[in-house]
C-alpha cells in the first residue's frame, strides 16, 4: 500500500508538472533599448518545467544574469548582447564569482537540472571582445587571473545540463566554463576571438580567451567544437573527472591544457579519465594569431609557495591519470607534446609532488616548428610512469631530425631509443 501511494503522488506530481507547463516567446525590443528585464521575467516564468523560444535578432543584456533552469528547453535564435562598458563590468559587484580557481569573474550563469539550451547555430552569446582588448592594448594594461574580465557562459552547480550548437563572438576572457557539475554536455560549439583592429595586427591581443575550463566537475563531454583564441583551446582543471572532448578543431592558441595544477597549497588537484579524441591545432595567418603553442600540453605549479592565487601559489598535491589523446592533426604546432612542472617556480624551489600517470598518445600526425617533437619533463618528487607513445608521426622542420625528451619518467613505451634523451 505504502509503494501504492508513493507511485501515484509521483505519477500525480508528474502529471501536474507537465498539464501546467509553460511557454514563453521574446523578441528583441530594438536597438538601443535593454532587454534584460524582459529576458529574466521569461526564465522566472518558464525555466522551470517550461519552453523559451527566443526569436531572432540582438537582445541587450546590461547586468549580470543568471537562468535558473529545472526540466526546460531554451530555443535561443538570437544573441545575449552584454554591454560593452569595461567600467561597469571590471567592478566586482556587477559579476558574479562562483569559479573558485583564481577569483574568475562572470556575467552570465547558468545552474540547475535536466535542461538544454538549443542555439540552433543562430544564436549565442555577443561578448564585443574587440572593445576589450584594443582597451588593454591601447592603455598597454597588464592582463593578469582574476582581474575581473567576465567568462561569457558559466554552467555551475548544474546536473545533466545540455548546450546545443552554441555560438560565442568575441569573448573578453574565457569563453566558456563548468564548475561545480555533473553530467553536462556540449554539442556544437563555436568560440571566435579573432583580433579585427588593423593595429595590432600579427600580435596575440586575445589572451586568456580560452574555450572552456572545467572545474570541479565529472562527466563532462564536448562534442563538435570549433575555437579560435589566443590561449588555452580547452584546459582542464582540478578535479575533472570523466571527461570526453570529441571532433574539436583548435584555430591558433596554445592548445588543449591539462592545468595548471597545483595553485592552492592546501588543496589536491586530481584530473583522471580523460579522453580526446579526433582534434585538429591549425595554425592561422600569423597577421590574424601568431600563436600556435602546443598540441597537448601539462603543466603543474612547483612544490614551493610563492604568492596567493589568483596570480601566485604553488605547493599543490594531487595527480593526473588515465588520459588517452587520439587522432590528432597538427599543423605547424610549435610544441607538439610537453609536460612541465615548474609553473611559477624559481631557482631552488622544491619539486612538485603532483603525480603525472598514465598518458597516452595515440595516431598523431602533422606537423612541427621546431625538432623536438616530445618534451616530458617530471618532477623528481614524483616520477611519470606509464607514457604510451603509439603510431606518433610528426614531423619535424625539413632536414631535421626528430628529439623526444623524457626526463624523470619511470617507464614509456614507443618513443625511438636512438633519440630519446633523459630516460628513467
Amino acid at each position: 500500500m505504502l509503494l501504492l501511494l508513493i507511485l501515484t503522488s509521483s505519477f500525480c506530481a508528474h502529471v501536474l508538472a507537465a498539464a501546467t507547463k509553460q511557454t514563453c516567446s521574446l523578441r528583441p525590443l530594438g536597438h538601443g533599448k535593454d532587454d534584460t528585464d524582459q529576458v529574466e521575467a521569461a526564465i522566472s516564468k518558464c525555466g522551470h518545467f517550461g519552453t523559451i523560444a527566443f526569436a531572432p535578432g540582438e537582445y541587450n543584456i546590461t547586468r549580470k544574469m543568471t537562468w535558473d533552469l529545472v526540466e526546460s528547453h531554451i530555443d535561443l535564435h538570437g544573441y545575449l548582447s552584454f554591454i560593452p562598458d569595461i567600467e561597469y563590468w571590471l567592478d566586482a559587484n556587477n559579476t558574479y564569482r562562483v569559479i573558485f580557481i583564481q577569483d574568475q569573474a562572470s556575467w552570465f550563469v547558468i545552474t540547475g537540472r535536466d535542461f538544454v539550451v538549443d542555439a540552433h547555430n543562430t544564436g549565442g552569446i555577443d561578448g564585443h571582445g574587440q572593445t576589450w582588448w584594443s582597451y588593454y592594448s591601447d592603455n598597454n594594461i597588464t592582463r593578469e587571473d582574476g582581474d575581473g574580465r567576465p567568462v561569457s557562459l558559466t554552467l555551475f552547480n548544474v546536473t545533466r545540463g545540455t548546450i546545443r550548437d552554441f555560438r560565442i563572438e568575441a569573448q573578453p576572457f574565457w569563453c566558456n566554463a563548468v564548475a561545480e557539475s555533473s553530467e553536462v554536455l556540449y554539442d556544437g560549439m563555436l568560440c571566435n576571438a579573432t583580433n579585427t583592429d588593423p593595429d595590432y595586427a600579427g600580435q596575440n591581443i586575445v589572451p586568456n580567451t580560452d574555450g572552456i575550463d572545467t572545474y570541479r566537475s565529472d562527466h563532462v563531454t564536448m562534442l563538435n567544437w570549433d575555437i579560435t583564441c589566443g590561449d588555452d583551446c580547452l584546459a582542464i582543471k582540478g578535479n575533472s573527472t570523466n571527461i570526453l572532448a570529441r571532433n574539436i578543431t583548435c584555430r591558433g592558441g596554445n592548445g588543449i591544457a591539462f592545468g595548471s595544477l597545483g595553485q592552492y597549497e592546501q588543496l589536491n588537484d586530481i584530473v583522471d579519465r580523460v579522453d580526446l579524441e579526433d582534434i585538429a591545432m591549425i595554425r592561422l595567418d600569423p597577421q590574424v594569431q601568431p600563436n600556435m603553442v602546443s598540441g597537448v600540453y601539462f603543466k603543474s605549479w612547483d612544490g614551493s609557495v610563492h604568492g596567493t592565487p589568483p596570480t601566485g601559489g604553488g605547493g599543490g598535491g594531487g595527480f593526473v591519470s588515465n588520459v588517452v589523446s587520439r587522432n590528432v592533426s597538427l599543423d605547424q604546432v610549435t610544441e607538439p607534446i610537453h609536460l612541465y612542472q615548474t609553473n611559477g617556480g624559481q631557482s631552488g624551489d622544491l619539486p612538485s609532488t603532483l603525480q603525472f600517470s598514465n598518458l597516452s598518445f595515440i595516431g598523431w600526425s602533422g606537423t612541427a616548428e621546431r625538432d623536438t617533437i616530445v618534451d616530458i619533463e617530471c618532477s623528481p618528487a614524483a616520477p611519470c610512469p606509464n607514457m604510451l607513445f603509439e603510431d606518433v608521426d610528426i614531423q619535424p622542420p625539413s632536414g631535421e631530425a626528430p628529439i623526444y625528451t623524457c626526463m624523470n619518467v619511470v617507464s614509456q613505451t614507443g618513443l625511438p631509443g636512438e633519440h630519446a634523451t633523459g630516460l628513467f
